[in-house]
């Protein structure tokens, strides 16, 4: 709802003589929290009642958290703008540890996110990762009851309900790469819609655009399917773009890694050139095992 109510804030700053009216809609990623969202269908899962909502002309505008979308949309739908990037961090936030390396032995460290607990399983292999869903107030919640001894979640959402304050520690960008988009807020409309397209062109940032861009075209190019550990992130500085991709194991005991710096209009030709160095690392194999799991 914050990220509705953003987009519909900004879009009467442009023109101000058009009313606008946020719905609330509650999809099943939101409903279905005792289980894990690659058990239940993935992240699409948040996508599909605002798409019908578009579908049916119920609403005009759908605004997602870029990382919760598919790689590739239906022809129907397209992306009419992707905001400036928040800080696309993950945060630490414990009542009892200062950092993820304090942690003693046993630990319960709380996130949903297969990604974040392979890095855990990867760098502190003594800690325990449970399962973690629910909104951020609701997560808090459960770790300030004791149920887990530090949780793990993205800093975007934390600044954007003003929960800054409660971050402990931010991971470091280069060890604990994000995933996919994240950090990143999108604007989807029915493609039929050229002239709603024309009017949200002053939404877009161009690098964000572009660097969201090249790490869903790896995610895209690698057929990494919801259940993979799969961290990606593009920065753009000086007109080159930087981007580094890591497929991991459950485990954390396999990884493969790839980092690549370009100039920025040649962003999907390097988008497959880091591809094609995961893959020649052996990271199909690891992708074709966990896509037999779907």
């Amino acid at each position: 709802m914050w990220q509705a109510n953003h987009v519909a804030l900004l879009f009467n700053k442009l023109y101000p003589e058009i009313s606008t009216r946020v719905i609330g809609i509650t999809t099943d990623g939101d409903r279905i929290l005792d289980k894990k969202l690659d058990e239940i269908g993935g992240k699409g899962l948040f996508v599909k009642e605002l798409e019908l909502a578009l579908a049916d002309n119920s609403a005009d505008i759908a605004v997602h958290s870029l990382k919760d979308m598919p790689a590739k949309l239906s022809a129907k739908f397209s992306l009419a703008a992707t905001l400036k990037r928040e800080d696309a961090s993950d945060a630490f936030i414990s009542n009892k540890f200062l950092t993820l390396e304090l942690m003693p032995k046993g630990a319960v460290v709380g996130t949903s996110s297969p990604r974040r607990a392979a890095f855990i399983k990867k760098y502190f292999p003594d800690l325990r990762v449970e399962m973690l869903r629910g909104n951020i107030d609701s997560r808090i919640n459960k770790l300030d009851n004791g149920e887990y001894d530090g949780i793990i979640l993205a800093t975007a959402g934390l600044k954007r309900l003003g929960q800054e304050q409660r971050i402990t520690h931010k991971l470091d960008l280069d060890k604990f790469i994000p995933a996919i988009a994240q950090g990143a807020l999108a604007v989807e409309i029915l493609s039929e819609n050229t002239h709603l397209a024309q009017m949200l062109l002053p939404l877009n940032d161009e690098n964000t655009h572009v660097a969201v861009a090249m790490e869903r075209e790896i995610g895209y190019l690698l057929g990494a399917n919801c259940n993979v550990p799969i961290a990606v992130h593009a920065v753009i500085k000086n007109l080159q773009i930087k981007v580094q991709a890591m497929l991991l194991d459950d485990t954390g005991g396999r990884s493969y890694f790839s980092e690549k710096i370009a100039p920025v209009d040649s962003y999907l030709k390097v988008a497959k050139e880091c591809v094609d160095s995961l893959l020649q690392q052996g990271a199909d194999t690891l992708i074709r095992e966990y896509n037999k799991c779907i």
